[in-house]
């Protein structure tokens, strides 16, 4: 089992995290941000990867430190649950609909990060949470994981069905991604022998 454990504690966030990249989409979060929480037990449920995600953050200041720092802890432990990448699948790829609206989310598990966003809400908030912090999120699970990463909005209006579509699909593209595959027998994805570092 691909598994990983991480703990963070800084002035700003206390973090326990668990993945399990075999799993079956099992979770347990708590962020202190009902709407984080929301997103994050769908990207474990559609991804498969079990996550296990308990946050003390400075929410007295903003949500900004809980939110970064979730996706850095997660995104650590997944990098840690990879080795060395040997028999992924690497890329991965969704469609996501969500009612009226539609997200592509493309990426591939590189070891060179980037974050390609063309997405917008035309909402400050969903429940408490600010929405210019969720591509900040993605941006800093990408940058920890080493995923180049490309999330557009086709199209919509409702702020909630884009924002759960893009999760969702980040989620179906990493599931395809993380996934081994038998017929490379253990090799790593790429003509160099290795991926990052």
């Amino acid at each position: 089992m691909r598994t990983a454990r991480i703990a963070r504690k800084t002035h700003e966030t206390d973090i326990a995290v668990e993945v399990n990249l075999d799993g079956t989409g099992a979770y347990d979060v708590s962020t202190g941000i009902g709407f984080l929480d929301h997103m994050i037990e769908q990207f474990s449920r559609h991804s498969l990867i079990d996550i296990t995600c308990h946050i003390k953050g400075d929410l007295h200041v903003d949500q900004h430190h809980t939110t970064e720092d979730s996706a850095i802890a997660i995104g650590q432990a997944i990098l840690a649950a990879l080795g060395d990448k040997g028999g992924i699948g690497r890329y991965g790829m969704a469609y996501s609909p969500m009612d009226e609206a539609l997200c592509r989310v493309a990426l591939d598990i590189s070891g060179r990060p980037w974050l390609v966003w063309n997405a917008k809400f035309t909402q400050e908030r969903l429940g408490e949470m600010d929405t210019e912090l969720f591509e900040h999120w993605f941006q800093s699970i990408a940058q920890a994981v080493g995923i180049t990463l490309h999330i557009e909005l086709l199209y919509g209006t409702n702020n909630h069905h884009i924002c759960e579509g893009i999760f969702k699909g980040f989620a179906r593209a990493m599931r395809s991604a993380v996934e081994l595959d038998p017929r490379k027998g253990g090799a790593v994805p790429s003509t160099k022998g290795q991926l990052g570092g």
